[in-house]
């Protein structure tokens, strides 16, 4: 007998052929898929250790066996959340954010790479097994993959026991600040006092760019010193980091160059409407900070 997180067990009557209990297997303690299991029962909701007997059967989710090959090739070619539910669009989309292979993300989750295609492509509803072990292969949380968070703002968990704040390189910034993201503008608002704006951001030849409307707050950036800021925190280790560039915005007007920006931009502005004035930021300066773990500390 042979299984994957998700699977179904079923026991039957060996007289009837009919079902007497069944439930999700949540839990394997052997890589290869054999017994015993952690179950999670349908009619009680428990989860119990069952070394399965001749009674029982495992049911497996049909039609979604892919080779490494195959899996790594529809995952490339393949748009996020196509035909995803909310579960499984958020697992790809921070495995995605990681860097990391479905077949390496499966591997951490002890769990098979069909099985971790069918979640990330389908409107699955997986146990709290299989989103303790997916949460703790990709870092993160059960309530972040659930979206229970959102409404939110990030930092509300712990302190690390003994935190380091490191100075960050502006090399090290740059690494960071990557291609793209979500950032946050310092402008002067109308009434002399500043305003603070998230914006969807990309890097191209180390300039900061972003897209606005004329007449939006964001285009007081234009033609002033201003203040970018962009960050990131991992509510599962109490980890995060900031990266802030300041210098002069200017709005980019060659049509060439506005052109290639539309055309290579990685996302729309998620603000949406017509947002096709560009909006450029040359950093005089890059610095950033870091809490991490002190690996000195006994």
């Amino acid at each position: 007998m042979e299984a994957h997180l998700g699977d179904q067990l079923v026991i039957e009557s060996t007289a009837t052929g009919a079902a007497r209990r069944d439930g999700e297997i949540v839990g394997l303690h052997h890589e290869d898929g054999t017994p015993p299991y952690d179950v999670r029962w349908s009619d009680t909701d428990e989860v119990t250790l069952v070394f399965p007997g001749p009674d029982a059967h495992v049911r497996h989710l049909g039609g979604h066996h892919l080779t490494d090959e195959r899996m790594s090739r529809t995952e490339s070619t393949s748009p996020a959340g196509g035909g995803s539910g909310p579960v499984g669009r958020r697992v790809a989309d921070e495995r995605r954010r990681q860097g990391i292979s479905r077949v390496e993300a499966a591997r951490r989750a002890r769990m098979s790479p069909d099985y971790l295609a069918y979640l990330e492509e389908n409107s699955a509803d997986p146990g709290l097994g299989t989103l303790v072990r997916l949460a703790d292969a990709l870092g993160t949380t059960v309530t972040s993959i659930l979206g229970g968070g959102i409404d939110r703002p990030p930092g509300q968990g712990r302190a690390l026991w003994h935190p380091r704040f490191r100075e960050l390189s502006p090399e090290e910034c740059r690494v960071l600040l990557s291609t793209h993201g979500v950032g946050r503008v310092a402008v002067s608002g109308s009434d002399g006092r500043p305003v603070v704006v998230p914006v969807n951001y990309e890097v191209v030849d180390e300039a900061i760019v972003f897209r606005t409307a004329p007449h939006t707050v964001a285009t007081r950036a234009a033609e002033t010193e201003v203040a970018f800021e962009v960050d990131r925190v991992d509510e599962a280790f109490s980890q995060g980091w900031s990266v802030l560039a300041v210098g002069r915005a200017s709005v980019v007007t060659d049509p060439g160059a506005v052109r290639r920006l539309s055309q290579h931009a990685h996302t729309t502005p998620w603000a949406g409407g017509e947002r096709e004035m560009w909006v450029s930021i040359r950093p005089a300066s890059l610095t950033g900070r870091r809490i991490e773990p002190d690996d000195q500390r006994p």
